[in-house]
Parts: structure tokens; C-alpha cells; sequence
């Protein structure tokens, strides 16, 4: 897939990332004191980029925000709701992408609660497959997040990724997106030719064997380095995609 699958439009897509100099983008390396610049480099290049959303898979949300909360749906489960897509609130400008295909995330407010002004304030909207229960969909209209729906035609328990993209940018605006993990959804992205640029800020450190790569079975594409900069003593490095 591309950008044109389907004749759609899309965001502009930055793959924004931390990684070890092995090419690990999760582990106790990003704990580690002396990569305390590195992590601080990160967030800094993340404001700089001025992204209208970022998005990440279940995990990472779960673990970067959720914490592992579950839902309590039986108040919900009388609830009849359409399977179709939901703006909870019109006027928001800024986006959490979640990309939750069986609608497993837990959430208590509508936007991210976050000290860093680059994903506080953040409006969620959940990314799901067909077949998410109705419950679940009334649960997120009662906490205001938003929803879309993006199914692949040969497997209804499959994202398209392509058409969320469309979707994220005709229904909310969204014209740029940082893409931040994990693996499994950025790898995701590469095989369907669907990342832009890359954005990596370099950690002085390795990974371990059981950490997770930049891209977890991706495809091959070409990019070409756009921009090798320093932030005190941090590579930042940004490469774009050759099409």
C-alpha cells in the first residue's frame, strides 16, 4: 500500500523514535542515568515537531498511559450503538491515536493526563476493527474519546491502516502524525508504505536480546538522510522516504 491506496489521502507521517545504538527502541537502556539526555533530546525533538497527533499501538499506550486499567462494561451491556464512527468532541486540535484493534484499552478521561506538553492535553480516539463489542462503544462515548473504524475488506479483525490514515485526516484535520511504537504497529506502517520520514534520537547505550526493534517484521524501503544534527551530546537524525 501507499499513499494513494485507494485514491485516499493522508497525514504526513514522522516515525519518532528513541533507540539504542543496536537498534532497540524498548528495555532498561532508556532507565539507564547517563541516557538521561538522550530521553530528555526526545521529548524535546517531539515538541519540535509540532505533529496535530501522535499515535501508538495498544501496548505502548497501555504502558506509556493506561497502566494496565480495565473497564467495567456491565453497565454498558444493554447498550445499543451503532458500529460507526464517533467525534466526541468537534473542537479539538490535538490527538492521542490509539490503534486498538479489539477495543482493549481502558480509558478515564477523554485526553491524555500528561505533564509533558508535547502528549498532555492530547484528545484520544480509539482505532478499531469490526466487531468490537456495543458495549465497549458506549463505554467510550460515557468518557468522551472519540472512535473511528478501519477493517481490512479480506479480514474484518485486521486494520487498515491506509484507510485509518484517511480517515484521521478527513474527519479531524489531522494534516501531520508522529508515529511512536511499538514495533508491531511501526512495523505495520513500513510494510504498507506508509511512513514518510524517520526521526531517530541515538541513546549511548545497547539493548538487550529480549528488547524490541525499531520495526517488527517490516518490508524494505529506501530513505535518504535529510538532516544529522547534535542536541548537546545526542545524535538526532531525520531521514525521508525515496518513492
Amino acid at each position: 500500500m501507499n499513499d494513494n491506496t485507494y485514491g485516499l489521502d493522508k497525514p504526513y507521517v514522522i516515525c519518532h523514535m528513541g533507540m539504542s545504538l543496536d537498534g532497540k527502541v524498548t528495555g532498561g537502556f532508556l532507565d539507564l542515568p547517563h541516557c538521561a539526555e538522550a530521553l530528555e533530546a526526545y521529548y524535546t525533538v517531539n515538541r519540535e515537531l509540532s505533529a496535530m497527533a501522535y499515535a501508538c499501538g495498544r501496548v505502548t499506550m497501555e504502558g506509556s498511559f493506561t497502566k494496565g486499567f480495565r473497564p467495567d462494561l456491565t453497565p454498558f451491556l444493554e447498550e445499543v450503538v451503532p458500529p460507526m464512527d464517533y467525534v466526541a468532541d468537534e473542537n479539538a486540535t490535538f490527538f492521542a491515536v490509539a490503534f486498538d484493534r479489539r477495543g482493549r484499552l481502558g480509558w478515564t478521561a477523554p485526553a491524555i493526563e500528561d505533564e509533558d506538553p508535547g502528549y498532555g492535553g492530547a484528545h484520544i480516539i480509539e482505532v478499531l476493527c469490526a466487531g468490537v463489542p456495543q458495549a465497549y462503544l458506549a463505554y467510550l462515548q460515557s468518557v468522551g474519546v472519540s472512535y473511528i473504524f478501519a477493517s481490512r475488506e479480506d479480514d474484518a479483525s485486521e486494520l487498515d491502516i491506509a484507510l485509518a490514515l484517511h480517515k484521521l485526516k478527513a474527519i479531524f484535520g489531522i494534516d501531520k502524525l508522529l508515529l511512536e511504537g511499538g514495533s508491531i504497529l511501526n512495523g505495520a506502517f513500513l510494510r504498507d508504505d506508509l511512513v514518510d520520514e524517520l526521526s531517530l534520537v541515538l541513546f549511548p547505550a545497547t539493548g538487550a536480546e529480549e528488547d524490541k526493534p525499531l520495526f517488527w517484521q517490516s518490508s524494505t524501503n529506501r530513505f535518504t538522510l535529510a538532516e544529522s544534527r547534535s542536541i548537546g551530546s545526542v545524535p538526532h537524525l531525520r531521514y525521508t522516504r525515496v518513492r
